[in-house]
């Protein structure tokens, strides 16, 4: 199973530059959780990387369901590449990087498979199946998606959350 590259470090100068409502629109192709992107604006400006991952963590602690729910409604399922660009415009560049090269090598069988599966998730589970894509092949990301299907709801819920947390840190790398 592969691991979440290291993160890159932010450009800190342009962030810390950002007006009020420019810097929340930068947290929330980050993270889609208003509350999270708002608790970020306030922890600024950042003096460092660590300053701004540890406001992300301080931020992600303060979350309940709703707000899970709703970073989690930012992404786009895994496998539905075609649709990346169209739906979701403010992050969805970043999502088709992370998706992307893993399902430009994947089969049509994959494809097919890892978007039926992530559909029967959701009706599971109330929301797509969330996984830090980057570095993942397509079959890997199936086959955790096999693993995380029939779990419990709380217990999914807090795989998601770490995977959006795996996710937001590398998109504020890209910053």
């Amino acid at each position: 199973m592969s691991t979440t590259p290291p993160v890159r470090s932010p450009d800190l100068d342009r962030l810390n530059a950002l007006s009020g409502p420019e810097l929340e629109a930068a947290f929330l192709k980050c993270c889609g959780a208003r509350r999270w992107a708002e608790s970020m604006v306030q922890a600024a400006p950042f003096a460092d990387a660590d300053a701004l991952f540890a406001a992300a963590e301080a931020a992600f602690a303060t979350l309940d369901a709703a707000d899970w729910l709703e970073a989690f409604a930012h992404h786009p399922r895994i496998g539905d590449v075609s649709r990346l660009r169209e739906r979701f415009a403010a992050s969805g560049a970043l999502s088709e990087k992370e998706q992307g090269s893993a399902m430009a090598t994947a089969t049509e069988a994959v494809i097919q498979r890892l978007f039926a599966r992530n559909q029967a998730y959701e009706a599971r589970h109330g929301h797509i199946f969330i996984v830090c894509a980057t570095g993942k092949s397509a079959p890997e990301m199936l086959d955790l998606l096999e693993a995380r299907i029939d779990l419990e709801l709380d217990r999914e819920t807090a795989n998601c959350a770490t995977e959006q947390r795996k996710i937001t840190a590398l998109r504020l790398g890209a910053i």
